[in-house]
C-alpha cells in the first residue's frame, strides 16, 4: 500500500506569525464534539504562534456548547438537518460573511466540512489563487449507510453514492487532505480519492485524562460501590454512535447474571429512549472539566461500539485515563486499540462478541488492570503538542517553508509508515 505523506521534520513554527488562515467548519461552538474541540485546539495553536484565524461555522440561538471558543467566529446561515436539529446544513455565506472574508484576505483556506459553505470557499479561494487544504473529520457517507440500514423508508443508498461522487469532485481540488487514520486513507483511496493525503491524528491531554483522577467519592456520589465494576460510554447520545449495541450488551450481561454497573456520560436526542430502555444505568448528562476527568478514570471498562468514527477522541481519552476499551473493529478505533493488549476490537454490530469481550474484563480484574496500564502507555504517544506541530509542518509545506531540524522523535510516526 502507499504510504501516507508525513512531515515530521517540521521547522519551528515562528514563521506562522502574521499568517492569516480562514477555517470553514460545519460545527465549531454549537456542539461540543470531537470535531469542534479538535478545531478549537488547532486555532489555539495557530494563534499561540502569531497567526490570525477567521472561522466560518453555523451557530444557533441556544447558548453555545463551547462558550470560550478560539479565534474570531463568523456565523454562517444554516438550517437544521431533517430530524436531527443538532446537525446544521449551511445555506451559503451572508453578504457580511463575504465582505469579512474579502477584508481578511487569507493566506490559506482550510475546509473542515465540505458542505455548501465549504464549496463556496473552495471556489472563491481557487479563483484568487489562494491555497486550499481540507481535513476529513466526519464520515458523512458512513452515517448515510448507517441510517439506510435502520430505516428502509428512505433511499439512503442513493445519497451514499452521491456523497462519494461529491467527494471525488471536491477533495482533488485541495492541495492537502488531512486524514485522521490510515484506515480512513484506505477508504478514501478505495472511493477514488487517492492524491495528497496527509496523516493528522488527534491528540489527548494526558494530564487532564489520567488514572490519577479516579475517585471513590465521585463513584459513591453516583451510587457506585467500591467493588462494583463500571462499564461506561462517553459521547453524544445519537444512535449512529452504536448506542443500540451498547444497550443490547448491557441487556445480555444482565440476562447472564454478570455483575456490573453501566454508566452513560453525555446528552443528545437518543437519551430519553435509552433511559427507558436501561432504567438501571447511571445517566450523568454532559460533563466537562474535572467532572469529566473523574467520570473516565472512575470507570473500569469503556464500551464504544460506534463504527461511524473517523478517529474516536473519546476512546483515546478513556485509554489515557487507564481504562481498557472495547470498540468496533472499524476506522478510528483500529488505530487506537491493540486488540488483546490495550482492549478488544469486536466486529461491527456483533452484540454477542461485544458482550464476550466486556465479560472477559468484568470477570478478570488482573487482565482489566494490566490492559488499563497498557492503554495509558499507548495513549501517551498521542500528545497534542506533537499533533499540532505536525499540522504546522503541513502548512509550512504549503507556504514553502524549508524543513528544519527534527523537533524530537514524532510520537505518531509508527502510524505514518503505512496506509
Amino acid at each position: 500500500m502507499e504510504a501516507i505523506a508525513d512531515r515530521s521534520d517540521y521547522a519551528p513554527p515562528s514563521w506562522l506569525g502574521g499568517r492569516r488562515i480562514a477555517l470553514f467548519a460545519g460545527a465549531y461552538n454549537h456542539i461540543s464534539d470531537g470535531v469542534a474541540l479538535t478545531l478549537n485546539r488547532l486555532v489555539e495553536y495557530l494563534e499561540g504562534h502569531g497567526a490570525e484565524a477567521l472561522i466560518y461555522a453555523p451557530t444557533t440561538n441556544k447558548p453555545p456548547a463551547i462558550e470560550r471558543h478560539a479565534g474570531t467566529l463568523v456565523s454562517v446561515p444554516s438550517i437544521p438537518f431533517p430530524g436531527r436539529s443538532d446537525y446544521r446544513l449551511t445555506i451559503g455565506l451572508s453578504r457580511e460573511g463575504w465582505a469579512r472574508l474579502e477584508a481578511f484576505d487569507p493566506d490559506l483556506v482550510h475546509i473542515a466540512t465540505p458542505d455548501y459553505a465549504g464549496s463556496q470557499a473552495l471556489k472563491w479561494a481557487r479563483g484568487r489563487g489562494i491555497p486550499v487544504v481540507a481535513s476529513f473529520h466526519t464520515h458523512f457517507a458512513a452515517y448515510l449507510e448507517y441510517f439506510s440500514s435502520y430505516n428502509k423508508l428512505y433511499r439512503m443508498d442513493l445519497l451514499y453514492n452521491t456523497a462519494w461522487r461529491y467527494g471525488r469532485w471536491f477533495y482533488p481540488q485541495c492541495q492537502h487532505i488531512y486524514v485522521p487514520s490510515p484506515s480512513i486513507a484506505d477508504e478514501l483511496r478505495s472511493k477514488g480519492i487517492t492524491e495528497n493525503l496527509r496523516l493528522w491524528v488527534r491528540g489527548v491531554d494526558s494530564k487532564r485524562f489520567s488514572p490519577s483522577w479516579r475517585s471513590d467519592a465521585w463513584r459513591l456520589k453516583h451510587r457506585i460501590l467500591p467493588d462494583e465494576v463500571v462499564v461506561s460510554f462517553v459521547g453524544r447520545l445519537v444512535w449512529e454512535k452504536g448506542l443500540s449495541v451498547f444497550a443490547d450488551v448491557i441487556d445480555q450481561l444482565k440476562a447472564k447474571g454478570t455483575p456490573h454497573r453501566s454508566m452513560i456520560v453525555g446528552d443528545g436526542p437518543a437519551r430519553r429512549v435509552l433511559e427507558e430502555r436501561l432504567p438501571e444505568t447511571i445517566f450523568t448528562g454532559p460533563l466537562a472539566g474535572k467532572e469529566l476527568s473523574r467520570a473516565y478514570a472512575s470507570s473500569d471498562v469503556f464500551l464504544f461500539p460506534s463504527d461511524t468514527e473517523t478517529f474516536g477522541n473519546v476512546t483515546l481519552e478513556a485509554m489515557a485515563s487507564g481504562v481498557p476499551a472495547v470498540c468496533a473493529n472499524a476506522a478510528g478505533s483500529d488505530l487506537l486499540v491493540v486488540s488483546g493488549k490495550t482492549g478488544y476490537l469486536a466486529p461491527s454490530r456483533d452484540v454477542d462478541q461485544f458482550t464476550r469481550c466486556v465479560s472477559w474484563f468484568l470477570e478478570d480484574s488482573g487482565c482489566r488492570q494490566a490492559m488499563g496500564k497498557a492503554a495509558r502507555a499507548r495513549a501517551l504517544r498521542f500528545e497534542w503538542s506533537q499533533v499540532m506541530a505536525r499540522m504546522a509542518g503541513y502548512y509550512g509545506e504549503i507556504f514553502g517553508v524549508p524543513p528544519g531540524p527534527k523537533a524530537g522523535a514524532s510520537m505518531c510516526m509508527p502510524f505514518a509508515a503505512t496506509a
